[in-house]
C-alpha cells in the first residue's frame, strides 16, 4: 500500500499519520521531519535547506525528490509507505509516479484533508515543540501541564521558525495553488479520498481507515 496524505500546514496530518502508522502498520516518511533533521548538520547542503524552513519558503523541488527518492528505497519501505508533506507540487507528483514505475509499485490512495485557510493560521500560530523528546503542544487545544515546558521531559518548548506568524502567511500562500493543484491530478487519476479535515479528530480518523481499506465502514 503506497499512501499519500495531502493537506496544507496544520490540516491535522501529523495527529492522522501516526494512526495510519499504527493502523496499518506502515512506515512514516514525512519531509518535513527529515528537512528539520537535516537542517541541524553543519553541510552545505544542511544550511540550503535551512535557509528555506526559517524563511518559511519550500525547499526546492529537485533536493526534495533526491531526499524522497533515497527513503522509499529503505528496505521498511519495500512493503508499502505513507507519504506526508510530498509530493507538494505538479513536478514532484509526476517525479513520484516515475519512481513508483520503475519498481512496480502504483499509488494506492490519496487523503485529502480539507480545511480552510482561516481555521489554519488559528492552528499554527499556537504550535509549540519540545527540542527535547519532539512532544508537541498547541497553546489553544493541547497546552502543557505547566506553562513553556514539556510535560514528558521538563524541556522549554520552543517554537519553530516555519510556525511563526509570519512564516506561517508565506507557507499557507505558497501551499494553497500547488495543494489545489495536486488535488485536481488525483482526482482526474481516481485516486483522490477528500475528507473534512475539521470534523472531530476520531471522526477523520475512522474516515481515513475506511477509505483505505475499501469497505465503506
Amino acid at each position: 500500500m503506497q499512501v499519500i496524505l495531502l493537506g496544507l500546514p496544520g490540516a491535522g496530518k501529523g495527529t492522522q499519520a501516526a494512526w495510519i502508522v499504527e493502523d496499518f502498520g506502515l512506515p512514516h516518511i514525512s519531509t518535513g521531519d527529515m528537512f528539520r533533521a537535516a537542517a541541524k548538520g553543519e553541510s552545505q547542503v544542511s544550511g540550503e535547506i535551512r535557509s528555506y524552513i526559517e524563511g518559511g519558503l519550500l525547499v526546492p523541488d529537485e533536493l526534495t525528490i533526491r531526499i524522497v527518492r533515497d527513503r522509499i528505497a529503505q528496505d521498511d519501505a519495500k512493503e508499502g509507505f505513507l507519504l506526508d508533506g510530498f509530493p507538494r507540487t505538479r513536478p514532484q507528483a509526476q517525479a513520484l509516479d516515475n519512481m513508483l514505475a520503475e519498481v512496480g509499485r502504483p499509488l494506492s490512495r490519496v487523503i485529502y484533508l480539507e480545511v480552510g485557510r482561516e481555521e489554519l493560521l488559528r492552528r499554527l500560530g499556537g504550535r509549540w515543540v519540545c527540542p527535547g523528546c519532539g512532544a508537541t503542544y498547541h497553546a489553544v487545544f493541547q497546552p502543557p501541564r505547566s506553562a513553556g515546558v514539556c510535560n514528558e521531559c521538563g524541556t522549554a518548548l520552543q517554537q519553530r521558525a516555519d510556525d511563526r506568524p509570519d512564516a506561517v502567511r508565506v507557507r499557507l500562500e505558497q501551499n494553497w495553488d500547488n495543494t489545489q493543484s495536486l488535488v485536481a491530478f488525483y482526482e482526474a487519476r481516481g485516486v483522490l479520498t477528500r475528507l473534512a479535515g475539521d470534523q472531530p479528530i476520531d471522526r477523520v480518523r475512522r474516515a481515513i481507515r475506511a477509505a483505505l481499506r475499501g469497505d465503506g465502514q
